[in-house]
């Protein structure tokens, strides 16, 4: 049978993640989360390695992406995309706001747990 649900997520009033990160909707396959401006001295400026793809957008701010010996500087406007398995993250970060997605969804079976940064 398809699945013909809505579901409707308010981010002022979503569930939080353990470094800030607001979880908005979320299906099977793919998820959507939120990070509201972080600055450098947020828990994020260290390396970590997640076993899911992540998709970005930059909605204000800015801030510098490591990933895998690469440096790409993200400001408002810009977007990225994470691949699942590498080595990456997230520094300078100045007022950087910005919506994810991750597939499979991030905060199912504890995959977020730990998770550095606007991952």
């Amino acid at each position: 049978m398809k699945d013909t649900s809505v579901k409707k997520v308010q981010a002022r009033t979503s569930p939080r993640g353990a470094l800030g990160q607001k979880y908005l909707a979320s299906g099977k396959r793919v998820s959507l989360r939120l990070w509201e401006e972080l600055e450098t001295e947020e828990e994020v400026d260290r390396d970590s390695c997640r076993e899911y793809e992540t998709v970005g957008y930059c909605l204000a701010g800015s801030a510098t992406l490591h990933l895998e010996g690469q440096v790409v500087k993200l400001e408002r406007g810009d977007s990225w995309v994470v691949p699942a398995g590498a080595h990456h993250r997230y520094s300078e970060l100045q007022g950087f706001s910005a919506v994810e997605a991750t597939a499979p969804p991030a905060q199912v079976h504890g995959r977020d747990e730990g998770a550095a940064g606007a991952d």
